[in-house]
C-alpha cells in the first residue's frame, strides 16, 4: 500500500485528504500512519472527504491517508452465529481476548476464525453445470445447517472441483467452477460491499404472519414474514424492553441485533440473557441463533451509520440460504444523529431540524431491503428478511423528521405511549393511533392456522376500547354512575381486553409469551363473558348485582398466567362462562 493522499484537515469523525486521484466514493482508506478505517463520502476533484470509523484524537495534517481500492466489505460465512462485532464488523470478543475491554486504534483482526475447523459435506458432484445461489455443500455450527452458497457475482458455469466430505478452515479452497470469464475459486466464506444489496430472483408479497408471542402486536398490530416495522417512544416507555422480547421470542430461524447508538449496559444485557435463554423450538442457546452488531454510544459516531448496513447484509446472507431472518434495530435515530453530524462538518445545506436533505431517502433505502425472496439458486429457495426499527424521537414527538421519514416506508406502527408506561401498562403501544397494514392478509393467515372466529374476535377487542375512548369522556365529566348499564359493560369488558389481554410481563415466565392459539382462546374467554352478562343486563339485572359474573372475572384475569401446555384449562373456562345460569 502506497502513500496516496495527504491530510489537511480534521473536524472530528471527518477528514478532507488531497492528493486522491484515482480514489472512489464509498472506498474504504487507511488514514495516518495509525491506519485507522475510514470510508470516502463525497469528492471534488483530488480532495477526498473521509468519515472515520475511529477516534482521530492526535492525528495530524500532513500525514498520510492509504488507498485500498476496494469498499467497505463483510465476511459472511461459518461462525457469524453467536458473534458480537462492532458496526464495521470487528469481532469484540476477540478483540477483548488480545488487548482487553477497549479497543486499540487501527487493529486488525478478520471477521471470521480463520484456524476453526469445520465439518464439511458437499452436496453437488463434479462436473454439474452451476449458478449463482447454489449450495455446494452444507456445514453443521452447533446445530444449525449453515449452507455454503455459490456467491452472487460467479455466473453459470461447470463445477470443475469440489472437495469431499471432510474437515476444513474457511481459507480453504473447497470447489472450483469454470466459467466463461475464467475459473474461479471458492471457499466457504464470501465478501460483500455493505451498501449494495443483495440480488435475489423474485420478490413475493409477504403471506405468513411473524409470530412474536406479544399479544399486541400479533392480534391488534401484527407484521408479517418480510415485513416492516417502526417502533417510536420517548424514553422510559418501554422500546428497549419490546426489542428484547421481539429478539428473544419472534419466530425466525435467525435473528440479527443492532444496537446502534445505545447504551452500553443495554447490549451487555442482551449478551448475557441471550447466552442463558434457550430458543423455544431448537432448544439451543438464543446466542446460537443470533448476529449481535454493537455500535455503542460511547464508540465513535461515524461506525453508527455502518452498522445499520452491517446489519442488514449479514441478514441478507442468512436469507439466501432460504431462512427467515428478522433484524432488529436499536435504535435509527441514533444513525440518523451520525448522518447529522458529519453532514454538519461537511458544511452540507441542512434540512428539517439540521438532518441532511437525503434523511428520508437513506432511510428508505434501508427499510426497502426487507421482503419475501425467491432467493439465487435452481431451487428456487423463499427467504425474507424483516426489519424492526426503534425510533427515539426526542420529547416522545412523532412529528419529527426520522419517525415520520420511518412512518412514509414501513408499514407497521407501533406507537408508544409514555402515559401508559406511568400507568404500568406493559407493552405501552397505544392501541388508538398504532396500526398495521398487513390486517387483511393476516386474518386470511389466521382463519386458516387458528380459527375461523379469531379475526372477529380481534375486530370486538378494537371495537371495544374504541367505544370505551368515547365513554370515558363521558365518564370525566358526569361520572360513571350516570351511565347506562350497556355502557358500563362496555367498560368493563375495554378493561378486561386491556388489563387481561393487552397488558403482558416481559418478566414473568408464563406471560412472556403467548401463542396465537393461547391469544385466540383468552379472546374467547373474554367475549364470551361479554355475551352471557350482555344477556343478563337485557334481562333486566344489574352489571353490579351479578355475583357469579365476579367470579369469573377472576378466573379470566388469571388466564395469562396458565402455562402453554395447560391450555385444556382455558378452554374449560370458556365452557364455564357459557354454560353459566344466574340465579
Amino acid at each position: 500500500m502506497e502513500k496516496e493522499g495527504k491530510i489537511i484537515k480534521i473536524a472530528g469523525p471527518l477528514v478532507v485528504a488531497t492528493n486522491m486521484e484515482g480514489a472512489k466514493i464509498f472506498e474504504v482508506v487507511k488514514v495516518s500512519e495509525k491506519k485507522l478505517i475510514g470510508e470516502i463520502i463525497s469528492l471534488k476533484e483530488n480532495v477526498a472527504f473521509i468519515q472515520v470509523y475511529e477516534e482521530t484524537t492526535g492525528i495530524a495534517c500532513g500525514e498520510p491517508v492509504f488507498k485500498t481500492n476496494e469498499s467497505l466489505l463483510v465476511e459472511l460465512g461459518p461462525g457469524l452465529l453467536g458473534s458480537i462485532y462492532d458496526g464495521i464488523q470487528r469481532p469484540l470478543n476477540l478483540i477483548e481476548k488480545m488487548v482487553g475491554a477497549f479497543i486499540e486504534r487501527g487493529i486488525e483482526i478478520p471477521s471470521l476464525n480463520r484456524e476453526k475447523i469445520w465439518h464439511f459435506k458437499p452436496l453437488l458432484k463434479e462436473g454439474e453445470e452451476i449458478e449463482s445461489g447454489d449450495i455446494l455443500g452444507v456445514v453443521d455450527e452447533e446445530g444449525f445447517e449453515h449452507r455454503i452458497l455459490v456467491p452472487p457475482f460467479v455466473k453459470k458455469g461447470l463445477l470443475k472441483m469440489i472437495k469431499p466430505e471432510g474437515d476444513y478452515n474457511i481459507e480453504e479452497i473447497i470447489a472450483k467452477v469454470e466459467t466463461k470469464e475464467g475459473e474461479v475459486n471458492l471457499k466457504m466464506y464470501q465478501k460483500w460491499p455493505v451498501r449494495q444489496k443483495r440480488p435475489v430472483k423474485k420478490e413475493l408479497v409477504p403471506d405468513e404472519l411473524l409470530v412474536t408471542g406479544q399479544r399486541v402486536i400479533d392480534s391488534l398490530f401484527p407484521i408479517m414474514k418480510g415485513g416492516t416495522a417502526c417502533v417510536p417512544g420517548p424514553f422510559g416507555a418501554g422500546k428497549t424492553v419490546i426489542q428484547h422480547q421481539l429478539a428473544k421470542w419472534v419466530d425466525a430461524d435467525v435473528i440479527v441485533f443492532v444496537g446502534c447508538g445505545e447504551r452500553g449496559n443495554e447490549m451487555a444485557d442482551v449478551l448475557i440473557e441471550f447466552s442463558k435463554l434457550k430458543d423455544p423450538k431448537t432448544k439451543r442457546l438464543l446466542l446460537k441463533r443470533s448476529v449481535l452488531v454493537a455500535n455503542t454510544s460511547n464508540m465513535p459516531v461515524a461506525a453508527r451509520e455502518a452498522s445499520i448496513y452491517t446489519g442488514i447484509t449479514i441478514a441478507e446472507y442468512f436469507r439466501d440460504m432460504g431462512y427467515n431472518v428478522a433484524l432488529i434495530a436499536d435504535s435509527t435515530s441514533r444513525w440518523a444523529e451520525a448522518l447529522r453530524e458529519i453532514s454538519g462538518r461537511m458544511e452540507e445545506m441542512p434540512g428539517e431540524e439540521g438532518y441532511p436533505t437525503y434523511l428520508p431517502s437513506r432511510i428508505a433505502s434501508f427499510y426497502e431491503r426487507a421482503g419475501k425472496m425467491i432467493c439465487l439458486g435452481k431451487d428456487n429457495r423463499i427467504g425474507s428478511v424483516s426489519i424492526i426499527g426503534a425510533v427515539s424521537p426526542p420529547g416522545g414527538d412523532f412529528s419529527e423528521p426520522v419517525t415520520q421519514s420511518t412512518l412514509r416506508v414501513t408499514k407497521v406502527f407501533w406507537a408508544l405511549d409514555d402515559a401508559l408506561a406511568n400507568k404500568r401498562h406493559f407493552p405501552a403501544i397505544n392501541w388508538l393511533i398504532s396500526y398495521s397494514l398487513y390486517k387483511e392478509r393476516v386474518e386470511e393467515f389466521l382463519r386458516e392456522k387458528v380459527s375461523p372466529e379469531f379475526p372477529e374476535l380481534i375486530k370486538l377487542a378494537q371495537k371495544f376500547l374504541q367505544e370505551e375512548a368515547k365513554l370515558q369522556e363521558i365518564v370525566t365529566l358526569i361520572g360513571a354512575e350516570s351511565l347506562s348499564e350497556k355502557d358500563k359493560l362496555i367498560l368493563e369488558i375495554a378493561k378486561s381486553v386491556r388489563e387481561d389481554f393487552l397488558i403482558q410481563n416481559a418478566f414473568d415466565e408464563v406471560d412472556t409469551f403467548s401463542s396465537l392459539k393461547k391469544q385466540y382462546l383468552m379472546l374467547k374467554a373474554i367475549f364470551a363473558f361479554e355475551r352471557k352478562a350482555r344477556e343478563l343486563i337485557e334481562r333486566g339485572l344489574k352489571l353490579k348485582e351479578i355475583e357469579g359474573l365476579e367470579r369469573l372475572k377472576e378466573k379470566i384475569a388469571r388466564l395469562k398466567y396458565l402455562p402453554e401446555e395447560n391450555l385444556n384449562e382455558l378452554e374449560e373456562v370458556i365452557k364455564e362462562i357459557e354454560t353459566y345460569q344466574h340465579v
